[in-house]
Formats: structure tokens, sequence, C-alpha cells
């Protein structure tokens, strides 16, 4: 009896990891043009992949100071390790942040956690979540609408300094307003 389980589990396994293979190769995968002009005599469009539309160009400065969000407050605050406790020191600036969004209704606000370089990724992830959330929640409790406001994490992806000492790890312990 326990021959016939051992068989049974061996081919139920082989049947699974056949039917999950796959016998395209990464590399070989076609890449298919969808450019809508044609150019040329080939009629498959040019190679730039321009297709004639008006594009309006990106500006680089700000020329209204609104984008920016409140003036004077800070746009990054920090946390103390393993933690996503706002400090007292960061309340004002959160208030401010909440005040400027309840005040213009029409504006996003990206609040991005991140994290130190210590721990795993996932755990990272996980904290940089936390932090960006505590901030979002507080911005709801001071007036600001929750739609306005999205909360990511970035973990210990994007550190603004580099470095192994506590001063390093203390200013990536943070989370970023970012304004669309």
């Amino acid at each position: 009896m326990k021959r016939i389980l051992s068989l049974t589990a061996i081919i139920t396994l082989t049947a699974a990891i056949v039917g999950c293979s796959s016998g395209v190769k990464l590399n070989d995968v076609p890449v298919e043009n969808r450019a809508s002009t044609t150019t040329g005599q080939s009629g498959k469009g040019d190679a730039s992949g321009v297709t004639g539309r008006d594009v309006a160009p990106v500006q680089i400065g700000a020329t209204d100071p609104s984008l920016a969000g409140p003036s004077g407050a800070a746009r990054v605050i920090y946390f103390d390790y393993d933690s996503f406790v706002i400090k007292p020191e960061a309340q004002g600036t959160v208030e401010a942040h909440a005040r400027f969004l309840s005040a213009n209704k029409n504006r996003k606000l990206v609040i991005e956690g991140s994290t130190d370089e210590r721990g795993g990724r996932e755990y990272n992830l996980a904290l940089g979540q936390k932090r960006a959330e505590a901030v979002r929640r507080a911005l709801g409790l001071l007036g600001a609408a929750d739609a306005q406001i999205e909360a990511v994490s970035f973990g210990e992806e994007k550190p603004t300094t580099t470095g192994t000492d506590e001063d390093a790890y203390a200013k990536n312990r943070r989370a970023e307003f970012n304004y669309r």
C-alpha cells in the first residue's frame, strides 16, 4: 500500500512539473510594433514609434508654487528605528500638509515610506508601508480626504544617504510627501 501511495505521489509531482513548464524561451519572445503611422515604402511605421499625434512637452520646473505643497512645510518626516510612530516634532509638518490638502481638494499626495537597509526586503517593504499609512491616517484625522492620499512603500530601495553608520540609517527612515 505504501508503494502505491509513493508511486502516486511521484506521478502527481511529475505531472505538475511538466504541466507548469513552458516551451517559450524568454529571450526569444517576439516584440510587436504597434505604431499606427506608415512611413517610407515598408508600410510598417517609423522606427522611433512616433505616431504623429500632438504631444505636450514635459515641464521640468514647476511654475505654479502650489505644486510644491504648503510653503514652509517640510516634505520629509523621520522615524525611529523599527518604528512607524510619528514623532511629536513632526506633528506640525503633518498638520500643515493636512491644512493644504483640505484647502486644495483637487490636489493629490503620494506618501512614500522608506527604511534603512537593516532587515529583510519583505520586512522593510512592510515597515515602509506602515510608515506611509501612519502618515496617511494622521492626515485623514486632521481633515484631508482619503481619496487625495496614496501611501506606498519603497522599503530600503530608495536611500537618500549611503553609509552604514547611525546618521545614514536615520536619514533613510522616513516618509516623503510628493504632490501630483
